[in-house]
């Protein structure tokens, strides 16, 4: 499927198509005989995640992963493209009806202690959300927030208290109960894990997987961790300086990679077993600047396997088996 087969996509099964988005930033003003200059954070990224299932979203820090979600969810506005939710173009959607829209869609953040108030008891903080969109009726209210607190493994009696005296994990129960409380359908995780001990990751990715399965959630995971991607997702997206390199089936991605920079980033995954050795791939030089990417294949200056072609033409974005697309002049540009 490329990037134009994207865009006519109707399938009732896809609870979110993204074609073409774009977000740029501006860094400098018009002046005399100056252009604007950008950061082009996201530049042209396609995509569709079907419902109840999880897209993972790979790639070096500073890549655009997280400004993907933020744009999806219009937390920053769209610079260009197309975000289709359920049907609904949620680019063009005017602030009125995107509050409506609002709780069908939510987010768990990287940071769980920035994004709580420290002023506001952990009751309040999962149900604020749910008293302003009118969930559930208020008679119902304490006992509906203490099920979201059970089912996300978090006691009855931290409904009084405050973000301050819980632990990373517990903080982490409580930005996911916060998301699950309004009844969403599609979730962006980003990078949930990070701020996190390895036996609390565990935890959290359980719960995840718990409540996918017993409410049906769909997942746009965000991390750095392919170890966890791979566990965890269906699908994946490989990013690259605003850019999806990869996309595939997790199975493909991750046994059979395309892209030399998703080989990269596979190779340097842990193995567990000792007699396993792993051929390392170490990209040289350095990530270039998004204000002035490179011309052709975004990747061309870290590539080992760059061609002349790849400076002058940037590669199409096609689909060269069922369900693994890859932008890459190693392979057929027909």
């Amino acid at each position: 499927m490329t990037k134009e087969n994207l865009k006519n996509s109707k399938d009732k099964d896809d609870i979110l198509v993204v074609n073409h988005l774009k977000k740029y930033f501006p860094i400098s003003k018009f002046g005399l005989g100056k252009r604007r200059s950008y950061v082009k954070a996201v530049d042209d990224v396609s995509f569709t995640i079907k419902r109840g299932t999880t897209m993972g979203l790979v790639g070096e820090s500073g890549c655009g992963k997280t400004t993907v979600g933020r744009t999806i969810l219009r937390l920053i506005d769209v610079t260009d493209g197309q975000v289709l939710f359920d049907g609904r173009d949620l680019s063009k959607m005017s602030k009125r009806a995107l509050r409506k829209m609002r709780p069908q869609m939510q987010m768990i953040f990287q940071d769980p202690y920035s994004s709580l108030s420290p002023r506001i008891p952990v009751g309040e903080i999962i149900g604020e959300a749910v008293k302003s969109h009118k969930i559930v009726p208020k008679n119902r209210y304490r006992s509906y927030i203490l099920k979201v607190m059970h089912d996300c493994g978090l006691q009855p009696q931290y409904f009084y208290r405050y973000p301050h005296e819980f632990s990373g994990g517990q903080r982490q129960r409580i930005s996911i109960a916060r998301a699950v409380a309004l009844n969403p359908k599609f979730i962006i995780a980003d990078e949930p894990l990070s701020a996190l001990d390895v036996s609390i990751q565990a935890q959290i990715i359980n719960l995840m997987k718990d409540l996918q399965e017993q409410f049906g959630y769909t997942y746009l995971f965000i991390s750095h961790d392919l170890s966890v991607v791979e566990y965890l997702s269906d699908t994946v997206g490989v990013m690259y300086l605003g850019t999806i390199m990869e996309m595939g089936d997790k199975e493909k991605v991750f046994s059979k990679p395309m892209h030399p920079y998703s080989k990269a980033l596979l190779s340097a995954v842990p193995v567990s077993d000792p007699d396993v050795k792993m051929k390392r791939i170490v990209l040289e030089g350095d990530i270039p600047s998004p204000i002035n990417p490179p011309s052709g294949c975004k990747f061309r200056t870290r590539c080992p396997n760059v061609m002349p072609v790849c400076s002058e033409i940037e590669p199409k974005f096609i689909e060269y088996e069922e369900g693994h697309c890859v932008a890459c002049h190693l392979y057929s540009q027909d």
